[in-house]
């Protein structure tokens, strides 16, 4: 009981001396759970703010898992580097290559993990990210959606904090955005809602029956928090979100 209480109130004093330090700008990253960051850089598409987000993931062993790419300053590298050695690189879509080439620069010798066919978008090695590396085990599972070959999308699941991390399955943007971000993001991209799906992953996926399957164990798994590559986190009801954002797409599971 004792030791209990203990441990409550270090977790309390961790997460309220991170809240003053993201407050201060002390620190680009953002922990969001234990052992887990997120960092956010801009990003503009077709003169939209769409941005990156990129998940920081520190192992039982002490390595670290950096998943999706960015225009990494020498600080940001400082910073993720002082979390523990970089284990791997991860892009999880094909269509996530903008940063690839600078990240792997970034990180030199690192081990870099991608969807099937990641390597001849890229032009440089890559490992695949399914299956997961066995130092992974228990830790971090890996989902990948089938029924969209252009796309081969795998999700990434943070075990210990329930975390869910998506590229481009679901974006969150504000819901109270305006001008062309509003316009774009509603009735050119599609977005009904959010979180939501656009109309141009809808587009890629060809074969409606595979890719709902290969969603089942997703949402089979214990998650509460989702990382969107494009939007706001998700801190709590991930998963209910996600479900409903599933169905205003048009796939409904059962």
């Amino acid at each position: 009981m004792f030791t209990s209480g203990v441990r409550v109130r270090e977790r309390q004093r961790f997460w309220a001396q991170a809240r003053r330090e993201v407050r201060r700008g002390s620190v680009s990253l953002q922990p969001i759970a234990e052992n887990l960051w997120l960092q956010h850089f801009p990003l503009s598409v077709l003169g939209t703010q769409h941005g990156r987000n990129v998940t920081v993931i520190r192992l039982s062993s002490g390595k670290v898992v950096v998943h999706s790419m960015a225009p990494f300053t020498a600080g940001d590298v400082e910073e993720i580097r002082a979390l523990g050695p970089t284990g791997w690189l991860v892009e999880a879509m094909l269509l996530h290559d903008t940063y690839a080439k600078e990240g792997r620069a970034a990180f030199p010798g690192v081990n870099f993990l991608g969807p099937p066919g990641f390597e001849s978008v890229v032009g440089f090695p890559v490992a695949p990210l399914n299956p997961a590396p066995a130092e992974w085990a228990d830790e971090l599972q890996v989902f990948p959606l089938e029924g969209a070959p252009k796309l081969e999308e795998q999700l990434v699941l943070h075990v210990p904090s329930r975390t869910l991390i998506v590229a481009d399955l679901v974006f969150n943007f504000n819901p109270h955005e305006k001008g062309w971000d509003r316009f774009f993001h509603r009735y050119l991209a599609g977005f009904k809602r959010y979180p939501g799906m656009s109309r141009i992953f809808r587009l890629f996926v060809k074969d409606k029956e595979r890719f709902l399957q290969s969603l089942r164990p997703v949402i089979a798994a214990d998650f509460d928090r989702l990382v969107v590559g494009h939007g706001t986190l998700i801190e709590t009801g991930a998963k209910q979100k996600l479900v409903e954002a599933l169905r205003d797409a048009g796939y409904v599971l059962d």
